[in-house]
């Protein structure tokens, strides 16, 4: 089967117009909050842009009491030279070089990067042991997991991405071999696929219940394509998939994302960038679903930075996400925006 490696991070994204996002300014809501934001990412690319430490801080020192953060693979900052394979574990050295500055104080409050996933090829099979290996040396006691993209579909030019990935790639029996390399290195795993695949999830699951795993970005309900118009039924086959991921104790789920192209919602396109209710309107379906589903202890917001930024400020987004969580305990929202993500990438933040 191709190797994943192949797959280059080519996707487009949301354009982030920082002239537009200052046309919206709005009151924190609970400053107080403590909040771990499990999912970001740092860019330097061509394609992708520039996102890095100084832009990321900007973003959480805008009143949101961002304690730590857990930094996310984007294929990135590999290594120039040496075997193919082991090239990846430049980004955990890149990430983890992050980490230590903030870890440092010189920064601010926020633990940048306080937990680091990133990316290994299942597809080598048992072999890939070797790399997983590597990435925790070079993770300074930070490395928590990978996280190995399946998303694919046949629609998927509609919403710019232009990487595919062989259909059923976590059912294929050499990326089994690597993944069950995880559990035993203490390792967890970072699932993102489109709602369509979810059944493979599902499947992996319960095939390997030692593992952890979160499944990213609500698990990718579709608006574009032949999805499109058909939020309703896409929604009723998405949220039958949640509930029955639910049901396995090993899977968590990261409630965020909604701000990519590939959901299709149109706020981008607005005058002015949308409001914290606007966005909490559009989006508490599918948050609300998945907690009545996963319960707070299995579920964490998280912000998708910079990928979400291209329709949505910092400020509004985690302002949203308390509108939302409004109606919970104050133990609820500890799990939802903190606790949760604290616990299941084991970071330590004091």
């Amino acid at each position: 089967m191709p190797s994943a490696t192949s797959a280059t991070a080519t996707s487009v994204h949301l354009a982030v117009r920082p002239e537009w996002l200052e046309r919206r300014h709005e009151e924190i809501i609970e400053p107080g909050l403590p909040i771990v934001d499990p999912h970001h990412h740092l860019i330097d690319r061509p394609e992708n842009g520039r996102y890095l430490l100084p832009d990321l801080l900007a973003d959480t020192g805008g009143g949101h009491n961002i304690t730590a953060t857990v930094y996310l693979e984007w294929l990135s900052m590999y290594r120039a030279q040496g075997p193919a394979e082991m090239r990846p574990v430049g980004e955990i050295e890149f990430a983890n070089g992050v980490a230590a500055m903030t870890a440092s104080g010189g920064y601010g409050k926020t633990r940048v990067c306080a937990g680091i996933v990133g990316f290994a090829d299942l597809a080598l099979g048992a072999a890939v042991e070797r790399v997983l290996e590597a990435q925790i040396a070079a993770g300074g006691g930070r490395f928590r997991g990978i996280r190995f993209i399946s998303a694919t579909h046949p629609d998927q030019a509609a919403w710019g991405s232009l990487v595919l990935r062989p259909a059923g790639l976590l059912m294929d029996g050499r990326v089994r071999e690597g993944f069950a390399r995880l559990a035993p290195l203490g390792l967890s795993f970072d699932a993102w696929m489109y709602h369509t695949q979810l059944g493979e999830l599902l499947d992996l699951a319960r095939a390997f219940p030692a593992t952890l795993i979160v499944l990213d970005h609500v698990g990718g309900p579709i608006g574009l394509g032949r999805s499109a118009g058909k939020r309703d039924e896409v929604f009723t086959e998405w949220s039958s998939r949640i509930h029955e991921l639910a049901r396995c104790p090993n899977v968590h789920i990261k409630l965020g994302g909604l701000g990519m192209r590939m959901f299709g919602f149109d706020v981008h396109e607005g005058e002015l960038p949308p409001s914290s209710e606007e966005l909490a309107g559009l989006w508490r379906p599918y948050i609300e679903t998945c907690i009545a589903a996963f319960g707070p202890e299995r579920a964490m917001f998280e912000s998708n930075f910079p990928v979400d930024k291209g329709s949505c400020g910092y400020t509004m987004l985690w302002n949203a996400f308390k509108r939302i969580a409004a109606g919970c305990s104050a133990a609820e929202k500890q799990a939802l925006f903190a606790g949760t993500a604290t616990r299941f990438y084991r970071l330590r933040i004091d």
